[in-house]
């Protein structure tokens, strides 16, 4: 099962809208496939889902599940601050340690308004997967000016298209 992590709260994010791209490119390659919106995460969760509460917030245990019951995952990121959302990264702090990604793949992609297109923050983002054990796909798809090349919908850039099919057919194959 593929797992694909919108990661930002942010409602209506383009990292939603992009997850869903992805997600309906993988429908054509007939591959199982569940999302996991950072959205969708109790608005509480800090302090109602991790430490002394481990365990104690249904909706974040649903998320969390989602996570421990998958092999393969793609990280939808924005690029904020020169970096990933904090939210992933509590999200991820409060999963199961230190098995949850252990010997998993994963495979990323940034956002971001600027030219950089988030290097920096997938870089920050593989160092911590990395320490929890995950395999990271080589290919690391970084979406620049985000705004100019997705019209919420569809990628107008056709080589960010290409780049986002290869990312497919190497996750596929990772």
């Amino acid at each position: 099962m593929i797992t694909l992590i919108s990661g930002t709260n942010r409602p209506e994010s383009n990292s939603i809208a992009i997850v869903n791209l992805y997600a309906e490119l993988l429908r054509k390659h007939n591959e199982p496939y569940q999302i996991l919106d950072l959205a969708e995460l109790p608005p509480d969760f800090i302090v109602s889902a991790l430490y002394s509460n481990t365990g104690k917030n249904e909706q974040f245990n649903k998320l969390a599940s989602m996570v421990a019951n998958s092999d393969k995952f793609v990280f939808v990121v924005p690029e904020y601050n020169s970096s990933y959302p904090g939210v992933l990264k509590a999200f991820i702090d409060g999963l199961s340690y230190p098995n949850t990604f252990k010997d998993k793949k994963g495979a990323l992609i940034g956002l971001s308004s600027g030219m950089q297109g988030s290097g920096l923050a997938l870089s920050h983002l593989t160092d911590v997967l990395h320490y929890l054990g995950m395999h990271v796909m080589a290919m690391r798809l970084k979406l620049a000016h985000i705004e100019k090349n997705f019209n919420g919908e569809q990628l107008t850039n056709q080589l960010y298209q290409e780049l986002l099919e290869q990312h497919i057919e190497q996750l596929i194959r990772f």
